[in-house]
């Protein structure tokens, strides 16, 4: 996720607790989708679709951290 900001994502890991939170929730989410789809898991059509966009609206929040991080280091 996001190579171009590699750098932004390594420094983020261990000086923004609130960017970790929400770097291992998205983390945590795919897998449990990816789970889903491949019926390890139990979970409807909708429930696997609820997660899809919660992920969605955390990866939105982890770039727009990337993106002022970005910004600051230049």
């Amino acid at each position: 996720m996001f190579p171009e900001f590699r750098d932004q994502i390594s420094q983020l890991k261990v000086s923004d607790l609130n960017f970790v939170r929400l770097f291992e929730k998205h983390n945590t989410l795919d897998q449990t989708i990816r789970h889903m789809e491949a019926h390890l898991e139990p979970g409807t059509h909708d429930e696997i679709e609820q997660l899809k966009k919660e992920k969605l609206l955390i990866k939105d929040a982890l770039y727009n951290i990337l993106k002022k991080a970005g910004n600051a280091m230049n």
